[in-house]
């Protein structure tokens, strides 16, 4: 099942929707990598670049939060802490197991379901925060 960046989904603030794009593809990418018997190589490289690019755009939401004097910013940026290292054991996983069924699994629920749930619940409020501070 490959996940869609929809309506619901959009925060209305352009880089951070792009990112966000960039993160479901990503997600979308490692699944189908797995899914297809793509080489352990190809599969941690693929990981590899999802754990980057969430660390990447992890900072630059982070620095958008300090610019706007976001009130919650300390629990949003624990948030993300916590999913990076949820995502670095998952890389760690890949590159000695390989893609099992358990591990595509929690690629699955773990990192495609908190991701969208947080880009549900914790970006929307963000957003908002930043359009409401202009």
């Amino acid at each position: 099942m490959a996940y869609q960046f929809t309506k619901d989904l959009e925060t209305g603030n352009i880089n951070i929707d792009v990112q966000h794009k960039e993160l479901i593809t990503a997600i979308n990418n490692l699944l189908d990598a797995c899914g297809q018997g793509k080489g352990r190589a190809q599969i941690v490289e693929t990981a590899r670049f999802l754990e980057n690019y969430t660390i990447k755009h992890f900072a630059d939401e982070e620095k958008l939060q300090i610019q706007s004097k976001y009130p919650d910013y300390t629990n949003h940026k624990q948030l993300h802490e916590s999913f990076k290292k949820t995502v670095a054991q998952i890389v760690k996983k890949l590159e000695a197991q390989g893609p099992t069924v358990a591990l595509v699994g929690e690629i699955n629920s773990v990192l495609a379901g908190w991701l969208i749930n947080h880009i549900k619940r914790e970006d929307k409020k963000l957003a908002e925060h930043i359009k409401n501070s202009k």
